[in-house]
């Protein structure tokens, strides 16, 4: 993997008050030489160089203070910008996107999916190695992040493989859900009520800060990922490009209504493998 655009490698994620890689994946990848000239400015790489790329440097998270939530969200994309093939996202991916993929899910303090997501993708628990287990807990991190499903109609199996997993999962819904429904899942998960008859994406990213979960990895879908931009609350996007053309009549990245504004972030880096292209994106 090498850089072919790096912007300051000091840039810090902005963070928002909500209320009041193991080594071998980490290192021994092709770089480009240091790209940032001072300035923040992105500079193109010269050829040739060969130092190594530290992915634990290159998506490290800001220090937050308490009360403070981090939303880094995690897509990958066809060039034409699909999100699926056939309903899942894995067709996207190689090995190097699934490399980042499980970087960001172990620096992360919980990860955050839409039900509609969780389902399609069968979603079991987070996998971490025990030297990153070893590190998290020295960073003062739980040794394994939970899964937290956003589910407004809990339209969850109790059954599934996700609420098999050793760490507790937690389900963020609303008042309005199904009772029988929320009393079968709190048995498997912790159920938050974070909204009336909808989740408030801002409620639920309360309730996760309050647990002590403010590094929030979300991985879609995409109705989730549109409302926490729209609100204000997405801090950075880290998406990879897939060589490939997907066609029409495929998932985009987002979806719903009319946005308020349109988001505009700031370039952290681009990286590059076997023509896949990783992109960190940083709200300004």
């Amino acid at each position: 993997m090498r850089h072919l655009l790096s912007g300051n490698a000091d840039v810090v994620a902005s963070t928002h008050a909500v209320g009041s890689a193991d080594a071998a994946d980490s290192t021994d990848l092709a770089s480009t030489a240091d790209l940032a000239d001072g300035t923040g400015v992105a500079t193109s790489a010269g050829a040739g160089a060969a130092d190594a790329v530290d992915l634990d440097v290159c998506y490290r998270l800001p220090p937050l203070a308490t009360g403070q939530v981090h939303v880094r969200s995690n897509f990958v994309s066809s060039i034409d910008g699909a999100t699926e093939v056939d309903g899942r996202s894995g067709a996207l991916g190689g090995s190097a996107d699934r490399r980042v993929f499980r970087l960001l899910r172990w620096l992360a303090d919980v990860v955050l999916v839409g039900a509609g997501t969780a389902v399609a993708e069968d979603y079991g628990p987070v996998v971490v190695p025990p030297d990153r287990r070893e590190r998290r807990v020295a960073a003062g991190q739980n040794a394994v992040p939970p899964i937290a499903v956003v589910s407004a109609a809990l339209r969850l199996e109790p059954s599934a493989r996700l609420f098999a997993a050793p760490v507790r999962p937690l389900v963020l819904t609303c008042e309005a859900a199904p009772p029988a429904r929320r009393g079968a899942l709190a048995e498997v998960a912790d159920v938050l009520i974070c909204g009336e008859r909808t989740v408030d994406p801002a409620v639920a990213l309360r309730a996760l800060g309050e647990r002590g979960l403010g590094r929030v990895l979300c991985e879609g879908g995409p109705s989730l990922h549109a409302d926490l931009a729209d609100a204000g609350l997405l801090d950075e996007l880290c998406l990879t490009f897939a060589p490939l053309l997907a066609g029409p009549d495929h998932l985009r990245m987002v979806r719903g209504r009319r946005w308020r504004a349109p988001l505009t972030m700031t370039l952290g880096h681009v990286l590059e493998e076997d023509g896949n292209l990783f992109l960190r994106y940083l709200r300004r």
